[in-house]
């Protein structure tokens, strides 16, 4: 897959991996739209791209404007070649201890709206013939993770839903791309919601010692220009890594693995 020319539309684009793909986009020729909900953030981004850019700032779960905000794409690009599906937002909090509605903005965010908007993209891309979904999920799209029972369930599933999706459409010439990161240092777990749906705050979590986001963006970058469909993302010989291949060949003991990282809390 060459980036070379084309229009790469990427969400949550303002911070974290989003912001690191953008300038890698950038820095191999593509020409940039970029949303999220904070437009100041995403013009200092856009200003170190030095590519073409659209700022299209919006909020993800607006589904609403969605249709508007595409036509407002396509019109001003002449189409879209790739949808990154990355804006998203984490959790930390005990399932007994969350509120209903955490769960609900959670897949909000997580899944309906990655799904909507790639709903209203796709149908140009199929008739061109041409295109690409890619998706950012999470290691917790795989495996079950304590304190993060929400956005497991959300990231699970957007990976069964873009691996259903794949198989639809190929025929078309589309291609979908599922993915994985494992720790990556970016805010997510500061900006991750509690279990009364407050934010997290500044905190000492493992992602915080994560791989950088250009690293994280480079490891993206490579693997879709290999047209890999599941693409993990960690530092090499990492715990999350080694999570992946254990949900494959021994998938009983990663359940004791995760029981044993559970908080232990007396009820």
């Amino acid at each position: 897959m060459d980036f070379a020319g084309k229009t790469i539309w990427i969400t949550g684009a303002s911070s974290g991996i989003g912001e690191g793909l953008a300038l890698a986009f950038a820095r191999a020729g593509a020409r940039l739209v970029l949303s999220g909900r904070r437009a100041d953030a995403l013009a200092d981004v856009a200003g170190r791209c030095q590519a073409s850019t659209l700022l299209l700032p919006f909020e993800a779960t607006d589904l609403a404007i969605l249709p508007d905000v595409v036509a407002e794409a396509e019109a001003k690009t002449g189409g879209i070649d790739m949808l990154v599906n990355n804006a998203g937002i984490s959790q930390r909090s005990l399932a007994l201890d969350t509120d209903f509605s955490v769960y609900r903005t959670i897949m909000e965010v997580d899944y309906f709206a990655p799904l909507r908007l790639t709903q209203l993209v796709l149908p140009a891309m199929v008739r061109r013939g041409a295109g690409a979904i890619v998706n950012n999920a999470s290691v917790a799209g795989k495996v079950g993770s304590p304190l993060r029972t929400a956005y497991c369930g959300a990231k699970h599933a957007l990976v069964g839903w873009s691996d259903a999706l794949r198989a639809e459409i190929a025929q078309y010439g589309v291609s979908v791309h599922v993915v994985t990161p494992g720790f990556v240092a970016t805010g997510i777990a500061a900006n991750a919601l509690k279990g009364d749906g407050s934010v997290n705050g500044p905190n000492d979590d493992p992602v915080n010692a994560g791989i950088s986001i250009d690293e994280a963006a480079g490891q993206i970058l490579a693997a879709l220009a290999d047209d890999r469909p599941e693409i993990p993302v960690a530092r090499a010989g990492s715990p999350e890594l080694m999570l992946l291949d254990l949900i494959r060949s021994d998938p009983d003991q990663l359940f004791k693995v995760m029981a044993s990282m559970a908080p232990q809390v007396a009820r």
